[in-house]
């Protein structure tokens, strides 16, 4: 299975359009969805922001602050997680539509008395 030009597309508003393509075929190749490619090369990225300092301070030099990109990347994932925006290559009801109301239930364990 290889990449479409319309799949490439999409795949590149959401993960920017200096990714590597041979990168994202090879992973399309294995994974079989554009949903799947972006939530892994999401994720990835995701952790890569969590193993730095969020902040960085140098006091009246500079200060940085990499909180609000984290909670971007959180949004977005759990965005393509709910089926948003729709992929390509999506899979379509009989009528054409995009499947609705297939996502991810995240399961929380409630407090302890």
């Amino acid at each position: 299975m290889a990449l479409t030009p319309a799949v490439t597309a999409w795949l590149k508003g959401e993960l920017g359009s200096t990714v590597d393509l041979t990168d994202l075929d090879a992973r399309y190749t294995r994974l079989g969805s554009a949903r799947a490619v972006a939530l892994e090369v999401l994720r990835e990225r995701l952790a890569d922001l969590r193993t730095q300092p969020t902040t960085v301070n140098v006091s009246g030099v500079v200060s940085v602050s990499f909180t609000e990109n984290i909670k971007s990347l959180e949004r977005q994932i759990a965005a393509l997680e709910d089926g948003q925006p729709p992929a390509p290559d999506d899979p379509t009801d009989p009528d054409g539509s995009t499947l609705g109301g297939i996502g991810m239930l995240y399961l929380v364990e409630r407090p302890r008395r």
